[in-house]
């Protein structure tokens, strides 16, 4: 399934709002509730039925599942009993440990909970077998509703369940955040990170425990007074250590959540403690303060915390900064944007592009303070069609004096200025620079080429920063066509060309698109050179289109002669970016071929090209290549043949109208 970019800008980032309703219905929560509660009916969510699909996607579950509503299961079900806490959330038969760590560190603070679950639903008045839940998704709210059917076994839950066997809500938000990536399956193995973020929209910063810095302790401190969600683990060093038991009575592998830090006097010292919970609500440290740990024992015996900031300053000094941010949503294209890291120069430079403008100095610094986070986008909803997370990271160039996408050679004589500390297979990977006012090219990218996924790219700065996508420019600049030379002036080159075209158009001195087809097939099968299959009548066609200016759909004299010197320059210009001399061209070249021909086009109209005339192995035939020309230079000069001659009845920009009468 390809991806394509579609957002060839910097957007705002959201504030929280009404969330956009995603039911296939178009209906919102409150419109499917009436519509039950008017029919008498309790909700079944076609979009997430009550079916192994749900569930799994690559096994059968093992026991009969029967799913029920919680009224089937208990008598008097409630959707809260004394508030949304910690306690509630008991791991069931499914290995999301880190999706529970991260519901039990979100319960920890209220105004975020409020926002995953809305107060509006109950099993009381109004109840008609409908919940919904809310997600960050990509820089956006998402309003996920769900029927309240939950898989059970022997009249017990068989996921996650509240230690109170009447409360649901824990249930209710697993199954939805579980139809949100495709099925509880999807759940399977992940990072508390992942659904901290996706719970508050906020941005991640992890620490390894070898590295954390002396002020650790106050950090997390200051992190869980400012409402920020905390997790942590301890890394295994092979697959069969994952859920192995530590002497200590911790489990490695295994998403762990902070949910408080305090400092208490013992013997005359002050010591520092710390309070992680695991969701299985059983198996705990057996160490030194049993239900609390000592912060050296935490630091001892973790390796990595996990820490989702609702805004970036939650880190900082106390004074609280508003942070400026935007956000771009791309994609990595095989064979046009797709194009590996630094490694990898010859792809690497057509990777997508942002220029980043730092204007304005951080208050009494000589240096911009930025954060950039790199997301790649629905890995986990894409498991079931075998997608892996793929490993991202991103560098940050200074910008030349140019206005443009920059090609290999710049890449080749220049250094990074600053870059993600690792390319790693994680969904988000993000970082805080501090450089100079100046103008910067920050080129997001997974580690191999020829890897597709679409991202989305959050850059927070504490001043205003500038952002811009260098691939979104549309640029046609054509020459105008050579004025033929009269007959009496023309030279002997010219008096030969004349003799060929009366031998190919015959006693009406005019080129059909048939004798077009024969001659340039005849003609292009010749050249060694260049790999060639066959031009089609349609393209002949489409060439005589381009170049006949009396409109009676042959070619004179005068207009063949002006496409024989077009054809070529195409062949040279081919010629020239078939690197390794193979008579085809790889579809890397693609952009700067085209910029060559005066073409100059967005990722998305480069993407949808590639899509439509490369073949697997991302390479173009000269042929496919003349047809790509020719369409383009056709759909550009009808535009400005129509925007010159009625401005107010072209709406569309030049990208759009040639992506639509290139039929692409």
């Amino acid at each position: 399934m390809p991806y394509l970019y579609r957002a060839p800008g910097p957007q705002a980032h959201p504030v929280p709002k009404d969330a956009r309703t995603t039911h296939s219905s178009g209906q919102s929560f409150e419109q499917l509730r009436q519509e039950c509660l008017q029919r008498g009916t309790l909700f079944e969510d076609a979009d997430f039925p009550a079916s192994n699909s749900s569930l799994f996607y690559s096994e059968r579950p093992q026991v009969p599942f029967v799913w029920k509503r919680p009224g089937e299961i208990v008598k008097n079900p409630e959707f809260i009993l004394g508030g949304a806490t910690r306690t509630d959330i008991c791991q069931g038969e499914l290995g999301d440990c880190w999706l529970l760590a991260a519901i039990a560190s979100l319960t920890l603070n209220q105004k975020a909970l409020a926002r995953v679950i809305p107060q509006d639903q109950s099993f009381g008045p109004g109840y008609a077998g409908i919940f919904h839940f809310q997600f960050w998704q990509h820089s956006e709210w998402l309003d996920v509703v769900i029927d309240d059917r939950l898989p059970t076994f022997r009249d017990r839950l068989v996921f996650l369940h509240s230690a109170d066997h009447n409360e649901f809500w824990s249930a209710l938000l697993e199954k939805a955040y579980a139809k949100l990536n495709g099925s509880y399956e999807a759940l399977k193995g992940g990072s508390a990170i992942e659904a901290m973020e996706d719970f508050t929209g906020g941005v991640a910063e992890t620490f390894q425990m070898k590295e954390a810095p002396e002020n650790f302790y106050e950090i997390l401190e200051k992190a869980l007074k400012r409402g920020s969600l905390l997790g942590c683990f301890i890394d295994t060093g092979s697959a069969a250590e994952s859920e192995a038991r530590t002497p200590f009575g911790l489990i490695k592998g295994h998403a762990y959540s902070v949910t408080g830090i305090d400092q208490v006097n013992f013997r005359g010292q002050r010591i520092e403690l710390i309070r992680v919970r695991n969701p299985w609500g059983q198996v705990e440290w057996n160490g030194s303060w049993s239900d609390r740990m000592a912060f050296k024992d935490f630091k001892a015996h973790f390796d990595k915390v996990e820490i989702c900031n609702l805004t970036p300053d939650a880190l900082e000094e106390d004074a609280v900064h508003k942070w400026e941010v935007t956000v771009h949503q791309g994609s990595w294209v095989r064979g046009s944007t797709a194009g590996g890291c630094r490694n990898f120069l010859d792809t690497f430079w057509t990777n997508p592009q942002i220029k980043l403008s730092l204007t304005e100095k951080d208050e009494g610094q000589e240096e911009c303070s930025f954060l950039v986070a790199l997301m790649q986008k629905d890995r986990r909803k894409l498991k079931r069609f075998g997608a892996n997370v793929l490993t991202i990271g991103y560098a940050i160039y200074e910008c030349p004096d140019k206005d443009e996408h920059l090609n290999k050679d710049f890449f080749r004589y220049h250094a990074s200025r600053a870059r993600s500390k690792t390319f790693i297979n994680l969904r988000e990977v993000s970082n805080r620079f501090k450089l100079p006012p100046g103008e910067y090219i920050l080129i997001p990218s997974t580690f191999e080429p020829h890897q597709e996924a679409d991202f989305c790219l959050r850059i927070f700065s504490e001043k205003k920063a500038i952002t811009r996508d260098m691939d979104g420019n549309v640029d046609i600049d054509l020459p105008e066509p050579p004025k033929p030379t009269p007959p009496d002036q023309e030279t002997e080159e010219e008096l030969r060309f004349r003799a060929l075209f009366e031998q190919v158009a015959g006693e009406d001195m005019e080129v059909t698109a048939e004798e077009l087809e024969y001659v340039l097939n005849a003609v292009l099968r010749k050249k060694k050179d260049i790999k060639f299959k066959k031009l089609s009548l349609i393209s002949c066609k489409n060439i005589i289109s381009l170049m006949d200016t009396s409109g009676n759909g042959k070619l004179e004299f005068d207009e063949f002669k002006v496409f024989w010197d077009k054809l070529k320059q195409w062949i040279n210009l081919f010629l020239r970016f078939d690197a390794d001399k193979s008579g085809t061209m790889s579809t890397y070249e693609l952009r700067t071929a085209l910029k060559a021909a005066g073409f100059q086009l967005s990722s998305h109209l480069l993407q949808l090209i590639v899509l439509r005339y490369a073949d697997e192995e991302l390479q173009m035939d000269f042929d496919d290549f003349l047809n790509c020309l020719v369409r383009l230079e056709n759909a550009s000069r009808v535009f400005q043949a129509l925007s010159t001659k009625n401005k107010e009845f072209i709406h569309l920009t030049i990208n759009e109208f040639i992506h639509l009468t290139m039929n692409i």
